[in-house]
């Protein structure tokens, strides 16, 4: 399971899929205008959400 961090102050959070309970995985998306976005997905393809803000940042994915 993807576990993110929050570099400021320390906080964690485990994500799971609400349709069918998996640990959400880490990933990344490409965008077409050449940067890269953090998310978390559902591995059997449920879906997929941008990576969770702490502190006002972006919070990092530890496992």
């Amino acid at each position: 399971m993807a576990t993110y961090e929050c570099k400021s102050c320390g906080m964690a959070v485990n994500a799971t899929c609400a349709k069918c309970n998996a640990p959400l995985v880490n990933d990344t998306l490409n965008k077409d205008d050449g940067s890269v976005v953090q998310i978390s997905k559902c591995p059997n393809d449920h879906g997929k959400i941008k990576s969770p803000l702490c502190c006002g940042q972006d919070m990092v994915c530890t496992t």
